[in-house]
Formats: C-alpha cells, sequence, structure tokens
C-alpha cells in the first residue's frame, strides 16, 4: 500500500494509522457516528434513501446505476423479509480496490452496510468475499466484524433500540460468475453459480426470492460519510453526471502501480502521473481503463480525456470497475488477447450456447494464430464472432468477452495480420 496516493481518503481514511483496520482507529476518526445518530434518533428510512439519491452516488462496481435509486426500488411498506448483499467478489482481472477497503478499513463497509440495511428494512445481510480472499483480507473483515458485534454495533437491540440487523461473511469458491449479482444470489443459497433471467429484478425477487439489494464494497464504504457531510459536499466534487471519488487500480507498465482514489472527471494524463508515469519513459500504446472486460483504447485516444463514466463512454469504452490496465509500445496486443480470452473461456459458466461456444472459439482462434497456423478467414471469423455473442446471454458475461476481441481487432489488426505466414 506504499505506493497507493489516496487524494481524499473517502475509502482509505485510515491509513494514517499503524493500525488501520481495528476498531479503534476507526472510532478515533468518527467511525459509526454515521450509525449512531441515526438509531439513535431512529432516522426515517425514505430520508436517507433520499440522501444517497441527491448525492448522485453510482454503484462502484462496474455498471454505475445510481445507489439510491436502485435502493428505492424496494418497497419500504411491504412486510417481506428483505436483504442487503455486499458484492466483495472482486474478480474482474485489473481491479484490486476492494480488497484493499477490505484490508485496512473493513469498519467503514460494516457501517455502510448497516445504514444501507436500515434504509432498505432489511434485517439481514451477508458480505460475499472473493474465494482468494481467504487470508488477511478475510481474517481483517472477520476481526472488523466480531468488534462491531462486541460493541453492539450489530446484533439485537443496536446500542439499545428496537433495531435488529445481522450481518454475515461469507467466503466464495474463486468462480468469475458470482460476481454477477444473481449469480451470487444462487450461491448463497446453496447452489451451483448460474446467473438468474432478469426480469424479475433481485429488488422484487432476490436471495430466497425475497426483495434484495446489492451493492459493490466500494459503493457501501461511501455510504457512512456521504449520509454524515451531505449531498451537496459528495456531488460538489467530479463531475456532473459522475459526481464523488473512484478508487482507480493502475496497473500494467507504470512504476507505482496501486489504487488511487482520485475525484471522478480527473484527466488520464494526472492519474498516470500519479502512477509514476510509464516505465523506462516507453509511450503508451493501449490502456484498459475498467477491468479486462471492456473495449481497450489506443494510447493516443485516453490520454486526451477525462476520467469519469461518461467522458470513457464517448471515447468508445466503459469506466467500468476503475481497473486502469497500461500497456506500452512494446506490448504484443495478439499475445495480452490471448490471455484475456483463455479466461473468459475459462470462466464461461456454460449455461448460455452463445458464451459456452463462443468463448472457447474465440480463444481458440487467436491460439491458432500465435501458432503461426492462422489465415485471413480465422481473422474475418473473429470479427464476427463477437456480435454473436453480446447481448445472447443470461448475463452480461458475453459482453464481457466479447467487447474485448472486438475493440482489439478494431485497434490493431495488423498486428493479428502479422501472424499469419500463408494466405489461404
Amino acid at each position: 500500500m506504499k505506493n497507493n496516493i489516496r487524494i481524499n481518503e473517502l475509502c482509505f481514511s485510515t491509513l494514517s494509522s499503524n493500525n488501520p483496520n481495528s476498531l479503534e482507529t476507526y472510532l478515533s476518526q468518527g467511525g459509526y457516528s454515521t450509525w449512531k445518530k441515526i438509531v439513535n434518533d431512529f432516522t426515517d428510512k425514505q430520508e436517507i434513501i433520499d440522501l444517497v439519491v441527491k448525492s448522485g452516488l453510482r454503484g462502484r462496481g462496474g455498471a454505475g446505476f445510481s445507489t439510491g435509486k436502485k435502493w428505492s426500488f424496494i418497497n419500504l411498506e411491504s412486510d417481506e423479509i428483505k436483504y442487503l448483499v455486499c458484492n466483495a467478489d472482486e474478480s474482474e482481472p485489473g481491479t484490486c480496490k476492494d480488497r484493499d477497503i477490505l484490508r485496512y478499513n473493513p469498519h467503514a463497509v460494516i457501517e455502510g452496510m448497516l445504514i444501507a440495511s436500515y434504509a432498505i428494512g432489511a434485517n439481514v445481510s451477508y458480505c460475499y468475499l472473493r474465494g482468494e480472499f481467504m487470508g488477511e483480507v478475510y481474517k481483517n473483515f472477520k476481526q472488523a466484524l466480531n468488534e462491531a458485534y462486541s460493541n453492539n454495533f450489530v446484533g439485537n437491540n443496536i446500542l439499545g433500540s428496537e433495531i435488529n440487523i445481522e450481518l454475515h461473511d461469507l467466503i466464495g469458491a474463486g468462480a468469475y460468475i458470482v460476481g454477477e449479482e444473481t449469480a451470487m444470489l444462487e450461491s448463497i443459497e446453496g447452489k451451483k453459480g448460474f446467473p438468474r433471467y432478469k426480469p424479475p429484478f433481485p429488488a422484487i425477487k432476490g436471495l430466497f426470492n425475497s426483495p434484495t439489494i446489492i451493492n459493490n464494497v466500494e459503493t457501501l464504504a461511501s455510504i457512512p460519510k456521504i449520509i454524515s457531510n451531505g449531498p451537496i459536499w459528495f456531488n460538489s466534487i467530479g463531475t456532473k453526471d459522475s459526481p464523488g471519488f473512484k478508487c482507480f487500480s493502475v496497473s500494467g507498465h507504470v512504476n507505482k502501480p496501486g489504487n488511487y482514489e482520485v475525484p471522478l472527471g480527473t484527466p488520464f494524463k494526472d492519474l498516470l502521473e500519479l502512477a509514476g508515469g510509464v516505465k523506462n519513459n516507453k509511450k503508451i500504446k493501449a490502456v484498459i481503463p475498467g477491468g479486462s472486460s471492456v473495449p481497450v483504447l489506443p494510447g493516443n485516444i485516453i490520454m486526451n480525456i477525462n476520467m469519469d463514466y461518461e467522458s470513457i463512454a464517448n471515447a468508445g469504452s466503459l469506466l467500468g470497475s476503475g481497473a486502469v490496465i497500461i500497456m506500452d509500445e512494446n506490448t504484443n496486443m495478439v499475445k495480452v488477447l490471448h490471455r484475456i480470452a483463455r479466461f473468459y473461456y475459462s470462466e464461461s459458466c456454460g449455461q448460455c450456447t452463445p458464451c459456452r461456444e463462443g468463448t472457447g472459439w474465440m480463444y481458440k482462434i487467436i491460439d491458432k494464430l500465435l501458432s503461426g497456423k492462422g489465415s485471413l478467414k480465422d481473422i474475418e471469423t473473429l470479427e464476427s464472432l463477437p456480435n454473436m455473442i453480446a447481448s445472447s446471454t443470461i448475463c452480461a458475461f458475453g459482453d464481457a468477452a466479447a467487447m474485448p476481441v472486438e475493440s482489439f481487432i478494431k485497434y490493431y489488426k495488423n498486428e493479428f495480420l502479422n501472424y499469419i505466414k500463408n494466405e489461404d
């Protein structure tokens, strides 16, 4: 973490301490004060939801959907059991922000879960952690959860009130697909992690067939300070349509890879400077701005745009999870796509035919090209496959596998052609 530069410390506020993940550190910085106020004042649930709507907070897991609007889908008048799920299955290649929030500031996540649970009327919440987090990440979160229970921030009759909220930690088995919210619900229920058809959406029929809200770690960790400081504070930072702060995981050919929490709308060139610039003073060839599942952008394009949802979309890609992968001028783009395609081929759950067959087909063609046995016909086939897969599957996995292939060929087709030794 010493290479991580934090501008505002929204999600990493405890890092100035020698013991950042402890309850003592969190309390010393005003931790749980927002939750205490809500409990003591018995704050109106709709008021909390309205504050989050006004803040403009968008989900930090990848989709960027309005958090407050998602919460508002819950029918507060209904007597149905309701659930909250914290999506801590951080599996998108290049993304490493959520694990550091869980490792260094777990109480912010817990307080955010408590506030969200209260706001939507959920008495039971789950934090679903990626299987590979079994070590320090899980240990720190588990310890923090035990501390929260011991101090009656969680459990029955919280802080002497009539509020009861149980928080449970779960750890998966390392499957990428359970990062998709409905597949995660299936996994929590003890079933195979297959995505569900939507509609109905989880807010209507989710966990155990009950109304459920699923939020990302970074999203929930932002909630306490948004409620405490107010929506005007939060949406005064960033841009009009992309307010607030965002944690970017910068990796690849940079001198200081790490998590950088900056206002949305920060120019890419400034983020690159924070990460120490490109290694060996080389030129940027390409950047994946939001995790391996989003379209790649050439360096000359991204150097002139800002890091927010709209700017990245206008440039032809997606902000996604905020995983920024930098590739220098010497990068072999065919080999990079080969690795990405292999990942999605391996991680497809196999439920949908276009995804199950298409991911393998794309990977095998790229593998064939790399071995020098490919043809122009193979490249033509590779160009046509993304359109057959995208928007043809139950969840967005098909699109996630298709977009990298489509964009790599769009911008770097010559590199694929260079692998053809003999044309058909």
